[in-house]
């Protein structure tokens, strides 16, 4: 992802991205990035993957396993994990949806 955005995204119209239908609600196979725990590295934010429940680390933490999930999967939408997270981002359009 997902960098963090600043500005609070409202109004995010997901109804012109195709891939939210890939979307739906799962439960979260961790409370962190597996890769990063394993590898005794941080991470700045928590991606969801709304395809699976992967979760990983964000484009704003150094390892990015959020994009390479994506990148093997073709996964496209993830949500960040942090409570009143509401806009999905788009990996395929790379953008919020």
């Amino acid at each position: 992802m997902p960098r963090t955005r600043r500005d609070g995204a409202a109004g995010v119209d997901r109804g012109r991205c195709g891939h939210v239908a890939a979307a739906h609600q799962v439960e979260a196979h961790s409370a962190g990035c597996l890769e990063c725990l394993a590898g005794g590295d941080a991470w700045t934010e928590l991606c969801l993957c709304l395809s699976c429940g992967w979760v990983a680390c964000s484009d704003d933490s150094p390892n990015r396993h959020a994009l390479a999930h994506y990148e093997e999967t073709d996964h496209p939408i993830v949500v960040l994990l942090r409570v009143g997270s509401k806009p999905w981002w788009c990996f395929v359009h790379q953008r919020a949806v």
